[in-house]
Order: C-alpha cells, then structure tokens, then sequence
C-alpha cells in the first residue's frame, strides 16, 4: 500500500491522470491553452486522496501543471506554427513582460488573496464567453491591438495571471486577442506559443517555491524525492505528460478544421465551463 491506497485504487487514480492527460493534450491544441483549467482540478483530487496535506496541496496541482504544459504547449506551437498562424511580432513585444510577470506571481502568490484574481477572471471569462457565443462583435477594446506601454502591461498580466493559477497563459492572451479583433485561429495559434513562455520559468518558480516542503512534511511520500520536486509531482506529470503530447497536434487539426464561428462557440463554451468551475471553487471557500 502507498498513502494509505491498495493497488486498485492507485491503479484507478494512474488511469484518470493518463485520460486527463490526452484532454488536456486535445484542448491545448484547439484553443491555444496549456490545459491547466482541466489538470489544476483532477490533480487536486489525486493529492487530497494521496494524502497530501491542504497547506501544500494547491501549490503542488500548479506546480505539477505548469510543468505538464511545456511539452504540450512545445507540441502545439510547433503543429500551429507550420500551419503559418502564429503571429511572431506579438511574440517579440510580449515575451520579456510575460516572464517579468510569471516571476513576480511566485512572489504575489505569498501574499495577494487568491479569491481576488478568480474573481476578476470569472468577469473576464464570462463577458467573452457570451460575447463568443452570441456573436456580440460589438464587445470589444479596439480594432486592434495597442503599441508602446500599454501592450507590454498586458504581457505582465497575463504572465502574473497565469502563474497563479497555473493555467498557462494561452487562456488570457486568447481573451485579449479577440478582444482585439485578431481572428480566433490567430489568436489560439499564437496562445499556444505564449503558453510556453509562461509553463517554463512558471514550473522552475514552484520547483524552488516547495523545496522546504519536502522537509516540513517528512511523512508525505508525495512530497519526497524521487516522486516530486519541490512542487512538481514528477509521478503526476510523468503520468500525463505522454498522452498530452500524442493529443495535441489532433487538436491543432481538430481546429484548423473548424470555421471561424465554430471554433468562437466552442471556445466560447470552454470559457464559461471554466469561469463555473472558479465560481464553484470561491463559493466553496476553496
């Protein structure tokens, strides 16, 4: 037995991670995300059942997320990448904002109320998701994205954003793009690739964050090199990470192959399924 599980319950948990994986792998490759709206929840499950204590529990499911999301959102720039959708030039203004931002949510995170940042995303979220599926292109910021100061602030909010609630970014800059009016292809394509800026020193930010951890929880096995690094569950991204990786360039196709209003009404869907879940996770005091 391990944590207190039979061979059959650990079996079952392996199982669920490996299904999580090639979804996440799937909408990584559709939307442009990392997949951290769907891992954050199912990995949060697993640890409470492995017993690992509530204190450590959320960062670890993050931690062990942004780690998950760089292969995957590797793979799925890649696939876009070759189609010709990404869009370089938001790259090269985003990219150093971005990291500032991913740097300073490992430290927001010690002291700001997580509640806050949910709720403001459930307001993002929501306002895209109707503005989406009900074809409202009136809902926007402008005709197109802004220059100078202003962009490069956006680039620090989605890095910040995203570090703390380890869902890799793409779901952010997505928003800020059709927000834009960049088309929806653009703006998953080129998400996918932001993505990647924000899992990596994201994952290595938790690494360092939960070293103590390991020490302050001798008895949690979880927490214990060779199963984690500080907090990255090695055995949970090892288990996901495959799948994710073979699902994600069928995601890609899967949204190349959608028309513009389809591939808005999915997304659109997407938003608010996750936007429910944080509403959920705020009315449940967690």
């Amino acid at each position: 037995m391990i944590a207190g599980l039979d061979i059959k319950e650990i079996v079952e948990l392996a199982l669920l991670l490996i299904a999580t994986g090639a979804l996440s792998g799937f909408l990584a490759g559709v939307f442009g995300i990392g997949g951290g709206a769907i891992l954050v929840p199912v990995f949060y499950e697993c640890f409470r059942i492995a017993g690992v204590p509530l204190e450590v529990r959320m960062p670890l499911c993050i931690g062990t997320s942004l780690a998950v999301i760089i292969p995957t959102s590797i793979r799925s720039f890649q696939a876009h990448y070759k189609r010709g959708a990404v869009d370089m030039a938001i790259l090269r203004v985003w990219w150093l904002p971005i990291v500032i931002g991913v740097i300073a949510g490992s430290v927001v995170a010690r002291y700001a109320p997580e509640r806050l940042f949910k709720i403001v995303f459930v307001c993002v979220a929501w306002s895209a998701a109707v503005r989406l599926i009900f074809a409202r292109e009136g809902w926007k910021l402008g005709d197109d994205l802004p220059k100078g100061p202003l962009m490069r602030v956006y680039g620090f909010c989605v890095g910040i954003l995203s570090t703390l609630m380890g869902i890799g970014g793409g779901l952010f800059s997505n928003l800020l793009m059709t927000f834009y009016g960049r088309p929806i292809h653009q703006a998953v394509a080129t998400s996918s690739a932001l993505a990647v800026l924000i899992s990596i020193p994201g994952a290595l930010g938790y690494i360092y964050a939960g070293w103590p951890a390991a020490a302050s929880y001798p008895a949690v096995a979880a927490l214990q090199i060779p199963f984690a690094l500080g907090y990255v569950s090695l055995i949970g991204a090892v288990l996901v990470m495959p799948m994710s990786l073979v699902t994600a360039p069928l995601g890609v196709r899967a949204a190349h192959a959608m028309s513009k209003r389809t591939l808005e009404v999915a997304f659109g869907c997407y938003l608010f399924i996750v936007g429910s879940r944080f509403v959920m996770s705020l009315l449940g005091g967690q």
